[in-house]
């Protein structure tokens, strides 16, 4: 039993010091976030966070992959629970789950900081491909609708992602107007705040 209990607990520190690593990438960046940001951020000392992750990539990475893993949770509970089981029903109500999951500031800034920081990091450029490989391979599956719908719910995504990021939707101008007519946001919540 006193196995069991070390076992859970290093695996309670693993998954909190992933946590503290998507908010604090998230806050500052792959380059400017040091181990010692994320080990402070989460209550344990730097040390050990190297214990666990050899590197700040490696860190960055199981960031990221907690990051998607999230998005494939949600996109899986929005796709069992829509009112309108057809194909284009769910993607749009996976759609929906998505605009507010980004609500969540801490999961947007990270796949944007993931993107700039895959252009230099291939390990990191690695976890961007397998990440959105496996959301779209899980669209595609769950779904079934057509290939160009996949296209248009990730563009739209990213384009969510832009408008977010520059906070187009408080913007009282034509071509705010223009870019977010149509498109549904959640309000910027804290970290780790439930969705509503």
């Amino acid at each position: 039993m006193k196995s069991d209990r070390v076992l859970s607990t290093a695996d309670e520190r693993r998954a909190k010091v992933v946590s503290s690593a998507v908010a604090t990438f998230a806050q500052g960046g792959f380059h400017a976030v040091t181990i010692a940001d994320v080990a402070k951020h989460a209550g344990i000392s730097p040390a050990y966070v190297l214990k666990l992750f050899t590197s700040k990539t490696q860190l960055f990475t199981a960031a990221l992959e907690e990051c998607y893993r999230r998005i494939m949770a949600e996109f899986k509970r929005a796709g069992d629970s829509a009112e309108d089981a057809s194909p284009t029903g769910v993607l749009d109500a996976m759609g929906e789950a998505y605009a507010d999951l980004i609500g969540d500031r801490d999961l947007l800034m990270l796949q944007v900081h993931a993107q700039s920081a895959a252009t230099v990091e291939p390990l990191i450029g690695e976890a961007v491909r397998g990440g959105i490989a496996a959301l779209t391979d899980y669209l595609a599956s769950r779904t079934r609708v057509e290939g160009w719908r996949i296209q248009q719910f990730l563009a739209v995504g990213q384009l969510c992602h832009l408008l977010t990021t520059i906070d187009a939707f408080d913007v009282d101008a034509p071509w705010a107007k223009l870019l977010t007519e149509g498109i549904r946001h959640a309000d910027a919540r804290p970290s780790g705040s439930p969705a509503d």
